[in-house]
This record gives C-alpha cells, structure tokens and sequence, in this order.
C-alpha cells in the first residue's frame, strides 16, 4: 500500500498541470511496480511468519527487495522503449521515498506491537513442562533469542523434589496434572515438552495427559539441536530430522553459477588471447622452460586436478608440491615472474580451468598438497578446511578481496581465510559474486602482498 500511495502522491506533485494525459501511464507503472515488489518482497523473506513478533528487523532484506523491483520496472521501461515518457525526477523521489517509508513504517509498526504485547496482548502464555538442564536450556534460548509473541509462564515437572524451584527467574508451578488445570482454566495458552528424547516412556506418559487438552503441545529439540540453533527440519520416510549441512549451490544455483563461470570464462579467454600471446612471449625470452606450469591442487570434494598458471620460476627451481612457501624477494622467481605475480596475471590461465569444470571464477582458493602455515599442513592447522571442498575452487574468492591473499606463514592467516571462505558458501548468490569479481580488480591493482 505504501508503495501505490507514495508512487500516487508523487504524481500529482509532478503531473499536476495535465492529470488526463498522464495518469494512466504512470498509474500502470506504479500497479506493475506494486505487483512485482509483493514477490520480491516474499522473496527476500520481509514478511515471514514472524515478522511482527521478530526482534530484528529485516532492514536489509526490505531494501534490497525493493531497489530489485525498481531495476525490474527500469529494466521494463528500457526494453519496452517508454523510460523517455517518465519524470527522472518522479521516478527518482518514488524510490526514496519508499525506501523511507518502509523503513519508517517497520519502525512504527514495531513500535506498536511492542506495546501490546508488553500489555499481554500478544503474548502466548507458554508452559516448559520438564525442569531439567533440557528444560532450562529451552528456557534460557528463549528468553534471548525468543520473540516477542512468546511469554514463559513457568515449568512443570513431576519430579518436584529433585529439580530447582526457579530457574532464571521462571518459576516451577508443579505437576503436570496441575498443568492440565491450569489450562482448563484458560491460564494457559501453549506447551512445550522438554524432556530428554531417551525418555521414552516418561515422553509417551506426558504426552497421553497432554493430548486431552485444547491449547498446542509442542516438543522441543534435544539437547544436541542447541548446538545447531539455525538447522531447519525435514522430513526422511516421514520421520523428522535435523538438516544440519545441505550441499551448497545445488539446483537451479549450480545451473546459474555454471553459465556463469563457463559464459564469462571463454568471453574473457577470447579476449585476452593478445594478452596470453603477449605474457607466453616474455616469458620465453627471459628465461628457457615451459610458458605454463601445472601443480596438482585440490578441488571439489577433495579431488585432486592439474592447475594451470603462467610459469613464474626458473624451470629448475619449480615447485610442483609447494613445499617451500614463495617470499618476498625469493629468489626462484624471474623478472617476469615477479611482475604477473604481483598483477596475478599468472592466475589467468585457470580460466581454462574453469571451461573444463574444475574450477569457479569465484570461490575458494585451490590449495597445493603440501602448503603448510606455521609450520603445519592447512588441513590439519584448521579443523574446518576440509569443508572448503563443498564447493569448486575459484580463481578468487571472498577472503582474497578482503585482503587474506599472500604468504601463510602463520596458523592465523590461514584460519582467517578458512572463515572467509565459509561464509562465501553458506552466503553465495550471482549478486555476490559479481561483487567479488569487481572488486577483484581494485584488489589486483593495490595489492602489496603478492609476490
């Protein structure tokens, strides 16, 4: 609605003089920007299930929706050939505007949920029935992470004699027959059972007392499920279980960032097929060997493939395991070597790489067999390396513009490019790695650490 009204206002302050002749034209701009910002709103999950009772508000997530939708009807405009017959300056105010008053909007909104349900109005009064460390755990996740339709009214136990009286201020109300009272009388508005999931006969007897009553019985995760706190569930043979680690970029993910890698990858090589010729030829006069050096790397799923660079040492001092670190001022590297290192023009020839499917232009680095950091292999320096192979190795990646490229002389360098590089994983999109790309190339152009 925020968005209708505001494109609306916004017309009538700038068309005022000639409503007829404009009107329709910008009000079918603004029904299809209404239309496509609902999708990409629900896209970018603004409104799910929680979204009034949610602590955090997804401001990020609203922009973005919203400045996709506006590139969507500019996008439109400029193939359908009437961007010429809309203000700039109208279009321009409707999309700040609007990033305003969602934001605002969220806030006020927020506001007044708070309010009611600090009043009680939206709470649901919700009983943990089960007093042990499961129990209290429950309770205390949710008192930090909870949102703001949920209200602890206390515990019920059987066992009153050998659990705590209070917990973190939450207080022990009694049996679970005294629970079931409590929710004839309408005091009651949930349950959650908290009791161990090896406790199955003690599980079925609560569960039998509770199914009689009207308010929704819910069961809480174990114990281990507090140390995957963001895991979703699904379903195996109708069974519940825990999606701990889902292999990233599958589906229609792994189609786009193929087309991607392997549509980029050869415009670029045809492109720079000058700048190969050019790079091959200096090579060849300032040093005998071969132009290209391959070193086994691992790639995807820990498999070893050939990586292809421009060969930057004298040919009989090359290192095919890596078992020596490169330095600065390390004397196996040639003059012309020194140089693409430092351009990391020697890192083109992985665009091969990329056509033949072992590597991404954007993702984690390969790593050679031996390379050690502090003294100590990678994969044995970081406990989460292996988890690096989920993915295809790129040319680069989200550590590397975040300035974690160069020597690994340290257990710290390589941990911080571990943590780099998961997070790329677990946050990959299109939108990401153009952002990568680009700024890849300022990265190359003041880098000091490559050598």
């Amino acid at each position: 609605m925020v968005i209708g009204v505001l494109g609306l206002a916004f017309f009538f302050l700038r068309q005022a003089d000639d409503l007829s002749l404009y009107y329709p034209r910008y009000l079918g701009a603004i029904v299809v920007g209404i239309v496509v910002a609902s999708m990409m709103l629900h896209r970018f999950d603004v409104y799910r299930d929680d979204f009034l009772f949610a602590k955090r508000i997804p401001y990020g997530n609203l922009i973005t929706a919203w400045t996709v939708t506006f590139c969507v009807l500019l996008a439109l405009a400029f193939l359908m050939k009437v961007s010429d017959t809309y203000s700039r300056i109208w279009a321009l105010s409707w999309f700040l505007g609007t990033s305003v008053a969602l934001v605002a909007g969220r806030l006020l909104l927020r506001r007044w949920v708070r309010g009611l349900a600090v009043a009680g109005r939206f709470a649901n009064r919700t009983v943990i029935v089960g007093a042990g460390e499961q129990g209290r755990r429950l309770a205390a996740y949710l008192q930090t992470h909870g949102d703001l339709s949920t209200k602890i009214v206390g515990f019920a136990d059987d066992r009153r004699s050998r659990v705590l009286r209070e917990s973190n201020g939450i207080p022990l109300l009694g049996s679970v027959e005294e629970l079931i009272g409590m929710i004839r009388r309408d005091e009651v508005d949930q349950v959650v059972v908290a009791l161990p999931w090896t406790a199955d006969q003690r599980l079925r007897e609560v569960v039998s007392q509770l199914e009689r009553t009207p308010v929704p019985i819910r069961l809480a995760p174990d114990l281990a499920a507090f140390s995957f706190p963001d895991r979703a569930f699904t379903h195996l043979a109708r069974l519940p279980v825990m999606q701990l680690f889902d292999r990233p970029i599958s589906g229609w993910s792994f189609i786009l960032k193929t087309i991607e890698d392997r549509g980029i990858a050869a415009l670029l090589l045809v492109a720079l097929s000058p700048l190969f010729l050019l790079v091959a030829l200096a090579i060849k006069f300032d040093s005998p060997g071969p132009v290209f050096f391959r070193q086994k790397r691992y790639g995807f799923n820990h498999n070893l493939f050939d990586c292809w660079k421009f060969r930057t040492m004298h040919h009989h001092m090359t290192d095919a395991n890596a078992e020596v670190l490169t330095r600065r001022n390390d004397g196996r590297v040639t003059r012309v070597g020194r140089f693409l290192r430092k351009t990391s023009l020697d890192e083109l020839p992985q665009l091969i790489n990329v056509l033949k499917g072992d590597m991404s232009l954007v993702g984690p680095r390969p790593h050679a067999t031996s390379a050690k950091a502090g003294g100590h292999l990678y994969e044995d320096a970081v406990d989460a390396y292996a988890a690096r192979h989920r993915v295809k190795p790129g040319i680069t990646g989200w550590a590397q513009v975040n300035g974690w490229r160069g020597e690994t002389d340290t257990v710290e360098k390589i941990e911080r490019r571990v943590e780099h590089d998961l997070f790329y994983i677990e946050n990959w999109s299109l939108a990401f790695d153009l952002q990568i790309l680009i700024r890849t190339a300022f990265v190359v152009l003041g880098d000091r650490e490559a050598y």
